[in-house]
């Protein structure tokens, strides 16, 4: 029994195989709709915020004990 996917953008089923061009979309149409989802930054990845140096200080980390020999 092949497998079958629902099509990322319209929900369409479409069936996961070697002759599915366009998988897991139905269509390229689908697939070009999802891309300008992407490139417009509807979808994104969540990535971890950048490291914040000024947060040590609230922590009471003083720049100085970076530095000292233990």
């Amino acid at each position: 029994m092949p497998t079958v996917v629902n099509c990322p953008t319209c929900q369409t089923q479409v069936e996961w195989s070697a002759e599915s061009k366009f998988k897991p979309f139905c269509s390229e149409r689908c697939k070009l709709i999802d891309l300008g989802d992407w490139a417009s930054e509807k979808h994104a990845i969540p990535v971890k915020p950048e490291f914040d140096a000024e947060s040590l200080d609230s922590l009471g980390y003083d720049e100085a004990d970076f530095f000292k020999d233990n």
